[in-house]
């Protein structure tokens, strides 16, 4: 199958301009005769949903957690990007695409993310509508602050909880279409797969994790607004339930998986303290517009620290090496987190980590405290420094913070064109749950800004013109397909009920993480990734002999629920592996240690791999076929990536 991204033709500024007009209408009367379902109520779901209720759409929503808004978009801390320019610094639509796609290691769509760049003005419109508590400057307007990958200030945000706020204005959103009647809410349902009846997507197969029933639900279309997968990591800064599972079973129905090897590792997150850990906590990217991140000079001196010989305030500043600030001095402690990370990464690898592991450096404070005065700081970011200091029982005002960096956030995807389509028809991916718009590495505060970009500006559109085109004749789960997908979910939950073995089902997932983490993370070669496949091979193996699996279904089954989770997670950790092997290139958050410049950056291969690889999926302990979308770059030029 050819992959048609569907971007529109003519100059970059005015393609979404005309691709809304040429798109086609579903008049407001018509509009109550489609049912649409939207799986997920993070950013993207919940303003998807609430945004197509209101325009009368009759609209299912589904979350796996007791309420829509404790999906995890609420766990975001520093902010949300957006080209307003109030700081009169330089910003535009243009520097934001632009700033974007280099983030990304120009591996992103120029039509996608110019889209992103240019709706984003309106998203801070639309959630200060809501009534979102933006932080304001002294004469009234909305503040903005610095993030990664960016020399300008264009960052809107509400102390260290920007998420959780943009959730709240999303979510009052889709309770007042609840409270209408136009959504139907269904919470604590699981998504376990996609009927598809004639190459279109009809409906899913979904679990009730309060009775274990397994219930099907029809629509016109299905949206999958279902977060990322970097939990397939087993550690990271995801919420301990978030998974890859609807996105893979739709995967296995016949949607493309793109890009799955790029993963965001963040620069700023507590150091891992041993196996006990379930999950990582992520310190806010914010952090380094005031913070200095720095490594002991010597290993000697570090050696000292890590035996608590002596603490960080005994290191005299010329024994400090403020590496980042040293290394890019243009864009110094914001630098993009894949090369903050990176850079951490050797300090460690070098051994000049401190900490008891040596896998950390210091993120500290002293001089922002000294110059701005330790209110103002408590002002900007005294929740994180709070939530830092219950974790690890140090005072971040008093000496640094130690900072390592871990799996935060997944470039890869469902594959979708300029509509966000999958190649199944009907079936839509939105958010983290598609591949989009951040190429090789996501900047900070965009993940935000996609989210409700897509659910508010793109998808009320795109999805009128599939429902124009199929028109609104019922759909309902009485179509044999329906049973049949019914049939096939409950016969694989009675498999993995069965399993009676002797290893739970978390040392499976720990073991994949480990893995993962080892020869798919932060530093990836040809022999290591080789290696990692036959022993992810084993652990599947193993994983449906040696698991066990208790309870029944009919009730209330975390093991059940977990078991389905990690076995998707195996089967695409395999597949993360053979993108990885199969892209000889390093770009962005997938570095390839055969492939860096003198100086230690990635190095791109733009003739051979400046494309999107998308995976079609062909069986059970089949070989995924690959399929490739040439990217094609008309306004910018590719170029190696500096921040120096």
């Amino acid at each position: 199958m050819s992959l048609d991204a569907k971007i529109p033709q003519g100059p970059l500024a005015e393609k979404w301009s005309k691709h809304k007009f040429n798109l086609k209408l579903v008049n407001p009367s018509n509009k109550r005769k489609y049912d649409v379902i939207v799986v997920g109520t993070g950013l993207a779901g919940a303003s998807a949903a609430a945004s197509l209720a209101e325009l009368g759409y009759n609209v299912k929503s589904f979350c796996f957690q007791d309420s829509p808004r404790r999906a995890h978009s609420i766990a975001a801390q520093g902010g949300i990007n957006a080209a307003k320019n109030y700081q009169n610094d330089g910003d535009s639509v243009y520097r934001l695409f632009y700033d974007t796609i280099k983030g990304g290691d120009y591996r992103a769509r120029e039509g996608n993310v110019y889209r992103l760049a240019e709706v984003s003005v309106n998203i801070i419109d639309q959630c200060v509508a809501q009534g979102v508590p933006f932080a304001r400057e002294y004469g009234g307007l909305l503040d903005n602050r610095s993030f990664g990958g960016s020399q300008v200030s264009r960052t809107f945000y509400a102390r260290g909880q920007t998420g959780q706020q943009l959730l709240l204005g999303a979510y009052s959103a889709l309770n007042r279409q609840i409270h209408l009647g136009k959504v139907k809410m269904y919470t604590r349902t699981e998504m376990l797969d996609v009927v598809v009846i004639d190459g279109h997507a009809k409906g899913i197969v979904t679990r009730n994790l309060k009775t274990g029933e397994i219930e099907t639900h029809a629509g016109h279309a299905v949206l999958l607004a279902t977060g990322g997968y970097g939990n397939v990591f087993y550690l990271s800064t995801n919420a301990i339930g978030s998974n890859v599972t609807a996105a893979w079973r739709a995967h296995k129905r016949g949607a493309y998986f793109a890009n799955p090897c790029y993963t965001q590792i963040h620069p700023t997150c507590i150091p891992v303290t041993g196996d006990h850990q379930s999950k990582l906590t992520l310190m806010s990217e914010s952090l380094r517009n005031d913070g200095r991140v720095w490594a002991p000079k010597t290993v000697e001196v570090a050696e000292k620290l890590r035996k608590k010989e002596i603490t960080a305030a005994d290191v005299k500043e010329e024994d400090r090496d403020y590496f980042l600030e040293r290394k890019y001095p243009s864009f110094g402690n914001l630098v993009p987190r894949d090369v903050a990370s990176r850079n951490a990464k050797e300090m460690s690898d070098e051994g000049r980590g401190v900490g008891t592991t040596g896998l950390a450096v210091y993120l500290d404070f002293a001089e922002a405290i000294q110059r701005m005065g330790e209110d103002t700081v408590r002002a900007k970011y005294g929740n994180l420094f709070d939530m830092y200091l219950q974790i690890t029982d140090e005072n971040p005002y008093k000496q640094p913070m130690r900072i390592y960096p871990a799996v935060h956030y997944t470039m890869g995807g469902l594959w979708v064109d300029y509509n966000l389509s999958t190649n199944v028809p009907g079936l839509y991916a939105m958010g983290e749950c598609n591949f989009s718009d951040h190429g090789a590495n996501r900047l900070g505060a965009s993940a935000l800004m996609q989210g409700l970009s897509d659910g508010y500006f793109v998808i009320p559109y795109t999805l009128g013109d599939y429902l124009a085109t199929i028109g609104p004749k019922k759909v309902d789960t009485s179509h044999p397909a329906f049973e049949q997908t019914k049939q096939d979910v409950i016969a694989y939950n009675n498999k993995l009920l069965a399993l009676k073995g002797n290893k739970t089902v978390v040392e499976y997932h720990r073991e994949l993480g480990h893995i993962m983490w080892e020869y798919c993370g932060m530093a990836r070669t040809e022999e290591g990734l080789t290696k990692a496949k036959a022993m992810i091979k084993e652990l599947k193996a193993d994983f449906w002999k040696n698991a066990i699996v208790t309870g029944e279904n009919e009730e209330v089954n975390a093991a059940l629920e977990r078991a389905g989770r990690v076995a998707d997670f195996i089967e695409l950790g395999e597949l993360m592996v053979t993108d990885a092997l199969n892209r000889r290139e390093s770009c962005g958050g997938h570095f390839r240690l055969e492939s860096q410049t003198e100086e230690g950056e990635a190095l791109r291969d733009d003739e051979n791999f400046a494309y999107v690889s998308a995976w079609e999926y062909t069986g059970d302990n089949q070989e995924e076929v690959l399929h490739k979308e040439e990217l094609v770059f008309e306004n910018v030029k590719l170029t190696q990536r500096s921040y120096k």
